[in-house]
């Protein structure tokens, strides 16, 4: 269910219904990077761009087992996810939550899911393919977000957009 935009206006950064909105929705849904913050090992943070899959309730990002990141998300789960537009006015959905983790064997569903979806069907089973292998693990990292907030400055606060950089994106000039 997705709210209208003049609901969505009153929801406070930081609501769980922020998902519902259709920016939330739109950002969810793409193929673009999001990008994950999580705190490293000796206590600094760490930004890594992260292909996900919204699965509805939570984000998903596939990682293969023994590397840093996953050491590091098990020691301190606290994470932050950015999804962003790159073109035109700015709009952003950040995410925060603690993640939940599984390690599987073999190649992870939801990664392949998402492989596909950014690589295409030919290019993305070719890369699935050559990595499973025997033996290979990969982590789920799942976040539900206890925490939404929104930077939208086309649709929820058009007016905090100075008027020269409306009428700007608007010619392309």
């Amino acid at each position: 269910m997705s709210l209208p935009n003049t609901q969505a206006a009153g929801l406070p950064q930081g609501d769980v219904k922020l998902l519902d909105t259709p920016l939330a929705q739109r950002l969810l849904t793409t193929t673009a990077v999001a990008r994950l913050a999580y705190t490293g090992k000796d206590g600094t943070p760490r930004l890594i761009p992260v292909n996900f899959l919204w699965t509805g309730e939570e984000v998903v990002v596939g990682a293969f087992a023994g590397t840093y990141k996953i050491r590091d998300l098990r020691a301190r789960p606290e994470v932050a996810i950015c999804i962003d537009t790159t073109d035109g006015l700015p709009q952003v959905l950040t995410l925060r939550g603690k993640v939940t983790m599984a390690e599987v064997e073999g190649v992870l569903p939801e990664y392949a899911t998402m492989q596909r979806a950014g690589m295409g069907d030919e290019m993305g089973n070719a890369y699935l393919e050559a990595i499973d292998k025997p033996g290979l693990r990969m982590v789920r990292i799942g976040l539900r977000p206890t925490w939404v907030g929104t930077l939208d400055f086309q649709e929820r606060f058009p007016e905090m957009t100075p008027e020269p950089v409306r009428a700007a994106l608007l010619t392309g000039e």
